[in-house]
């Protein structure tokens, strides 16, 4: 039963019930945007990360040394360690508002990967990895990072 509220002329309730409903269809529209928007960041994360065969196939032009895994170290500490933590364990202090958990570097999973994999993926990003092409734009800066990536390993 509806019950109407007239003033000056003005029908109040059938206007209310109209906001109600608009409500609730905005309400439901919300849900289904952030579930599919959810549900297509979760599967770009569950894919491969595919790293064209050229940029995999690149050799890293700056050797290891002392130096080199220094300024890496240095690099990861500022950009890299909130996230992935100190030790590559993917337990950065940002790591749980994250969607996606860090991978470990540790681990062979990402260790067997070619220098120039990394590379790409470190300057490309994707999802909540961040590109750092911009961030870090010095290629040998770069290298520099991979090179202390390895250090990683376990």
């Amino acid at each position: 039963m509806m019950v109407v509220i007239e003033h000056k002329g003005l029908k109040l309730e059938p206007l209310l019930h109209q906001n109600r409903e608009a409500m609730k269809k905005i309400s439901v529209l919300s849900l289904i945007v952030v579930f599919i928007t959810t549900a297509s960041f979760t599967i770009l994360q569950n894919k491969p990360w595919i790293v064209p065969a050229d940029k995999a196939k690149m050799a890293n032009p700056v050797k290891t040394s002392a130096a080199s895994v220094a300024e890496g170290k240095t690099l990861w500490n500022q950009h890299c360690a909130s996230c992935h933590g100190k030790t590559g364990l993917g337990d950065g202090s940002k790591s749980a508002q994250l969607e996606t958990t860090p991978p470990d570097f540790s681990k062979a999973a990402f260790q067997g990967q070619s220098d120039g994999s990394i590379h790409f993926k470190t300057s490309e990003g994707r999802g909540d990895m961040p590109a750092f092409k911009k961030k870090i734009p010095d290629q040998e800066d770069l290298w520099n990072l991979v090179n202390f990536m390895r250090t990683l390993k376990k």
